[in-house]
């Protein structure tokens, strides 16, 4: 299903202009980890959320006036679940209802879930269970003209052992829990295998379901019509990669503007970068199918596009909206777990501190408490503060702290309180998701100086109290990670190169001999973040403290 003909380079060097439809913009709009996008428009503004698995806050509410500019405002999941990596939250459906913004979303193990809002930014309500089914994923409601509303929604063949069907049940009148039971209206075992993510549509008296097909890294854009929303549906192929360009274009959202022009979302599957968001021109042809991308040789599937002209909508953003996550963190950062209220606490100017939280679990892999953002570029670089307070109460090796790059596969530069004083190491685990080993390289020992605990309160007669002085180890760590092809890599999917380094004091800087190579994660693409943990029971902590991050 991959059509055998070069791109077109005519816009391959289209530059993003912020001249609204006079400009032109460049593919991905966003790169990104927002993996199965959809979209809704409400009048002059877009609302765009995503998949986001384990990592909370989940849900993630972006907003745009021009579908190429794009501006976090909000998470719409704050409290859910434990779920293990690659679990919990995939594949959302944004909807403007009635007054209400839905997010309709599943989960492999658990169901469908459904979550709404008078405003984007929120608050959101809890999630509400519309049905409790293992493998039952991927829902998009649809309110029809009759005021009936109902779910399509796919399976998740891991867990339910069938795959390629499409589904269809009846809605209560609010929504929240199904009216009848799902039924099967459409099975692509033959034609369109591994059919999921329908996106449901009416125009012109046809239903229209928008489905990705033929899997992640090499499959295309479907879509089904047929003039009853339970079928019989025909299908067509509207869009498929190209060799060199765009791997297996997949789900995403149609979505016209006020003026009538008509466009489409997907994401494409980039690796340890993620999974990055595409915008697509679209337009409907005379014979009612629809047609994404470009077609350069009239055979009606259409093919990605490198860049285009800008869409005719308002320009640029409006004022943010909101700038905080529920848990008061900067909208950039997320746990990989939904965190305790033990874990960290907000400082001023957009610092933390994070206490080292217990586990029996050796290395990173196996707990949550990773406060991390998305890889932002093919190329950049991070640089950070860190000041660690190990409790002195605790065993020596009781407490680490550092930073890393997460993916099946981590690396990164760890602190840990000894006997003698904190050393700064170079960790690495290569297949960490199986169960590989971490390894430690010491790098160097990190000055100390002796935090004490200020007590004065002899003119009030209390006694005086013997405190175990803090130990505190400050420097610098910096990330760069730059792209790296490998040979024959026909869909430009580079690999991350991680270079580590630190400073002991804000001057000179040590580069880390070994490098990395950054790997994706089950379902998301790498992240860089930080942590504190620590393999003891006790009743306090040591923290780490993080300041000055800047991503450049």
């Amino acid at each position: 299903m991959v059509k055998n003909r070069l791109a077109s380079l005519a816009v391959a060097c289209c530059i993003c202009l912020s001249a609204g439809a006079q400009g032109y913009y460049a593919n991905p709009v966003l790169h990104l980890d927002y993996s199965d996008p959809d979209v809704c428009r409400v009048g002059d503004d877009y609302y765009l959320t995503a998949s986001s698995f384990n990592c909370m806050p989940g849900l993630p509410i972006l907003h745009s006036r021009d579908l190429v500019h794009w501006e976090q405002i909000g998470y719409a999941l704050s409290d859910y679940p434990a779920v293990g990596h690659g679990e919990g939250v995939w594949a959302p459906t944004i909807r403007f209802h009635d007054g209400w913004f839905h997010i309709f979303c599943g989960d492999p193990d658990r169901g469908i879930f459904m979550v709404r809002s008078r405003q984007p930014q929120g608050p959101w309500s809890k999630p509400v269970w519309v049905v409790e089914a293992k493998g039952f994923i991927d829902p998009c409601p649809f309110w029809d003209e009759d005021g009936r509303a109902w779910l399509v929604h796919g399976c998740a063949g891991s867990r339910a052992g069938l795959k390629s069907v499409l589904f269809l049940a009846p809605l209560s009148p609010d929504a929240s829990s199904l009216a009848g039971p799902s039924r099967i209206i459409y099975d692509g075992h033959l034609t369109q295998p591994t059919i999921e993510g329908p996106k449901v549509y009416k125009r012109d008296g046809w239903y229209y379901i928008f489905a990705p097909a033929g899997g992640v890294a090499t499959g295309w854009q479907t879509v089904l019509r047929s003039k009853d929303l339970s079928g019989p549906y025909e299908e067509r192929i509207v869009m498929a990669s190209v060799p060199g360009t765009v791997n297996g274009p997949h789900q995403g959202a149609w979505v016209d503007t006020p003026c009538g022009e008509n466009w489409f979302l997907h994401f494409q599957d980039k690796g340890a970068y993620g999974r990055i968001v595409h915008l697509q021109p679209m337009q409907w042809r005379k014979d009612g199918w629809p047609i994404i991308g470009e077609d350069p040789d009239g055979d009606g599937v259409g093919q990605p596009v490198n860049g285009w002209k800008m869409p005719s909508a308002g320009a640029g953003l409006a004022s943010s909206i909101g700038r905080y996550s529920p848990y008061g963190l900067p909208l950039e950062w997320q746990f990989t777990a939904v965190p305790s209220p033990y874990w960290y606490m907000v400082l001023p100017d957009s610092a933390f501190r994070l206490y080292s939280v217990y586990g029996d679990a050796d290395g990173l892999w196996d707990r949550g408490n990773l406060l991390a953002r998305k890889f932002p570029a093919e190329r950049f670089t991070v640089e950070a503060s860190l000041a660690f307070s190990p409790n002195p109460r605790l065993a020596p090796g009781a407490e680490k702290a550092g930073f890393a790059v997460m993916g099946n596969s981590y690396a990164g530069l760890q602190l840990e309180a000894r006997g003698d004083g904190i050393v700064l190491q170079y960790v690495e685990c290569p297949g960490a998701s199986k169960g590989g080993v971490e390894t430690v390289e010491k790098l160097c020992p990190v000055p100390c100086e002796s935090v004490s605990v200020e007590h004065s309160m002899e003119s009030r007669n209390v006694p005086a109290v013997k405190y175990l002085p803090y130990r505190r180890a400050s420097l610098r760590v910096r990330l760069e990670v730059e792209p790296v092809w490998g040979d024959g890599d026909v869909h430009r999917v580079p690999d991350p190169l991680c270079r580590f380094s630190y400073s002991l004091d804000g001057r000179s800087w040590t580069s880390v001999p070994k490098t990395f190579i950054a790997q994706p994660e089950l379902w998301i693409g790498a992240r860089f973040g930080f942590y504190c943990n620590r393999n003891v029971t006790k009743n306090d902590s040591g923290w780490l403290d993080v300041t000055a991050v800047s991503v450049r």
